[in-house]
């Protein structure tokens, strides 16, 4: 207990200080939680073999052993966006700055008695961050002095999410076993280069550049794991709809005063390992985003921002799919190989709010290895690649003149941790 409450202690100093501004991603949540999960395009539901079980499946973490899992990501995601055709000369063509993020990783897990476990996952969600430098336009304040969206400075958001998941899980008989994660979610949240839309805001003095803001919230994710036969094993998970504090200092550019909830989601998944050396697995989930309003309320909506019903992103709820193949290729070496397809969050009626937010890609390759470096140890190695991905519609009329709005998003990611097992 005294090694899991320091790990503890470190797992939340570590995840507070490091920035956590991107992830490849289904929308804004991660495609998979830990690297194994990762190599295998996401699909954890009903895998038992590291201790992110907190924010893919409680219920997997009694079957997963002591053991301890610290890793990071570099991530790079390249985020551009694009008028044509607008009657005011309000055209231009802007890509986001900072194509680097490192993205620590966290997870341990510890058996009580012979069924039951107590661990903790260290996790984040992210991708609503971009940075687009000024000087494209001329917004009535002479030439060269716009960004896109007409303000005066830089533009851009940041959005990060990072959940602290203490997690319970213990075996209902011999080839079941349940398990619950308290999630404790801390969110920062910043806006620039938006001064444009203030007149249009509930709330003029709350729309941009205020620094950064923070929201928290309590919520929990179950989870069920079940061995049908040595071979088969299927799994599920689901975590309601987590009520977040608001955005006191963007309570006139989120819908309903600032709120900014974090979405119901779920996932099922199958295990299938027909000979011992050879995994297939392959999840379903939905993140429910159509239920949080300043999420999901068009951009169009004709009332003013910030306001209850005020406009939103326009993000739709969205399906995933997750297939990923483990092969045991030595009693010391795994390899991975995965895919993920996740629905596109965004209409085109609503792209040019989402210059701020393109959260676009829809499809991800993956591959990743695991290589024993010890009798306990091991280094585990995933790469994502998201396929470039555009979209286009009209200019939204908050802004003069017409035209057409394009945003770009390509991603791509390689990690290394280490795991070490009792």
């Amino acid at each position: 207990m005294k090694f899991f409450s320091r790990s503890f202690a470190f797992a939340v100093a570590a995840g507070t200080l490091a920035p956590l501004p991107a992830l490849a991603t289904n929308g804004y949540f991660s495609l998979g939680y830990g690297l194994k999960a990762q190599g295998m395009g996401g699909a954890a539901a009903a895998m038992t073999n590291d201790s992110k079980g907190g924010a893919n499946n409680p219920a997997s973490a009694a079957w997963t052993g002591d053991r301890i899992d610290l890793g990071f990501e570099e991530f790079n995601p390249t985020r551009s966006a694009s008028r044509s055709g607008n009657a005011m000369g309000l055209n231009a063509s802007v890509s986001s700055e900072q194509n680097s993020f490192i993205i620590p990783g966290f997870g341990y897990n510890h058996m009580i008695g012979k069924g039951s476990s107590l661990g903790v996952t260290i996790y984040g969600n992210g991708g609503l961050n971009t940075d687009y430098g000024s000087g494209q336009l001329n917004c009535g304040r002479g030439p060269g002095t716009g960004n896109l969206l007409c303000g005066p400075g830089r533009l851009g958001v940041n959005l990060v999410q990072l959940v602290v998941a203490p997690t319970y899980s213990t075996k209902i008989g011999p080839g079941a076993s349940i398990g619950i994660a308290p999630l404790f979610v801390h969110q920062a949240f910043r806006a620039g280069g938006l001064q444009a839309f203030a007149p249009l805001s509930s709330s003029p003095s709350s729309v941009t550049d205020n620094g950064q803001s923070t929201s928290n919230g309590l919520g929990f994710r179950f989870g069920f794991l079940g061995k049908i036969s040595d071979r088969v094993n299927v799994g599920a998970s689901y975590s309601p709809r987590i009520h977040m504090s608001p955005f006191a200092a963007y309570k006139g550019l989120f819908a309903n005063q600032g709120s900014f909830d974090v979405p119901a989601n779920y996932t099922i998944g199958v295990a299938i390992n027909p000979n011992g050396r050879l995994t297939f697995a392959a999840d379903y989930g939905r993140i429910n985003y159509a239920d949080v309003a300043s999420i999901a309320n068009p951009s169009t909506n004709r009332a003013p921002l910030g306001a209850t019903g005020g406009p939103g992103f326009g993000w739709q709820s969205i399906a995933t799919a997750r297939i990923g193949f483990e092969y045991h290729a030595l009693p010391t070496t795994t390899f991975r190989i995965g895919y993920n397809h996740g629905e596109n969050p965004i209409q085109s009626r609503d792209v040019t709010l989402n210059i701020l937010a393109p959260g676009i890609v829809t499809d991800h390759f993956t591959l990743g290895a695991t290589q024993a470096i010890s009798k306990r140890g091991e280094l585990t190695f995933a790469y994502t690649r998201g396929l470039p991905s555009s979209l286009s519609g009209p200019t939204s009329k908050l802004l003069p003149g017409g035209g057409t709005d394009t945003i770009h998003l390509a991603e791509s990611s390689f990690g290394i941790a280490y795991g070490f097992k009792k």
